[in-house]
């Protein structure tokens, strides 16, 4: 049957298996450091201001957002947007995040090409991870005259990897750039910027993960592929 084919169990199971520890990890690393509070005492949002202001962006706006740790930057509008817990909170973890989504616009500001990339296929890999799958099975199940539909959810399906791909340098150079100011800033010294960094190593391994299961999934649509 092919929801439990070799693929799936070999590939896609293993890499979900990382997808969770990765979630589990970064949960009990932000927990252990929002609990560690930075001696400066600033906020994230007060840091984040700091930082962008330091950087010439005094044009990027700074606002709470809703739900936990669902801190971003958005381009378009040209706005950091942090949870309450990294806007409110001057912990180690809050800062690091904040000075991460910073990191992002900077990146934005600087036309760094991977971020500018990265934004322009968001939509095309929105548009793959929801058609691609629905498209394959259909030509899968209907082979005899819709197998092409296999071809064109592969297809479309490269996009979503292509986006993971590219988020992976996009994020860590942007958790390099939070270090960085932060450091030379003279916000977080010594353990405390340690902490902040295991929060942001943490973090990656989200994206590490994103990319594996992803990839599983592309392989494991080839290998099925290939059985017709």
């Amino acid at each position: 049957m092919w929801f439990l084919d070799t693929g799936f169990i070999i590939l896609v199971i293993p890499a979900m298996i990382l997808a969770l520890y990765a979630q589990n990890k970064v949960k009990s690393t932000y927990g252990h450091y929002s609990r560690l509070h930075s001696g400066n005492r600033l906020t994230g949002a007060e840091v984040a201001r700091l930082l962008l202001d330091k950087e010439g962006l005094e044009q990027i706006k700074i606002t709470q957002t809703r739900g936990y740790l669902t801190d971003h930057y958005d381009p378009r509008a040209g706005v950091v947007r942090l949870s309450p817990q990294v806007y409110h909170d001057n912990s180690l973890a809050a800062l690091g995040i904040a000075a991460h989504e910073v990191g992002h616009a900077i990146q934005h500001h600087n036309g760094y090409a991977p971020l500018g990339i990265r934004n322009a296929i968001v939509p095309l890999a929105n548009f793959g991870s929801r058609a691609a799958f629905p498209l394959f099975f259909m030509g899968f199940l209907f082979s005899g005259g819709l197998g092409f539909l296999m071809d064109v959810g592969i297809a479309i399906f490269l996009f979503t990897v292509l986006f993971q791909i590219i988020t992976m340098p996009v994020e860590f150079n942007a958790s390099k750039r939070a270090v960085a100011i932060l450091e030379n800033g003279g916000y977080l010294q010594g353990e405390e910027l340690n902490g902040a960094k295991k929060v942001l190593n943490a973090a990656a391994l989200t994206y590490v993960a994103a990319l594996a299961v992803a990839l599983a999934h592309l392989f494991r649509l080839l290998m099925l592929r290939g059985r017709e």
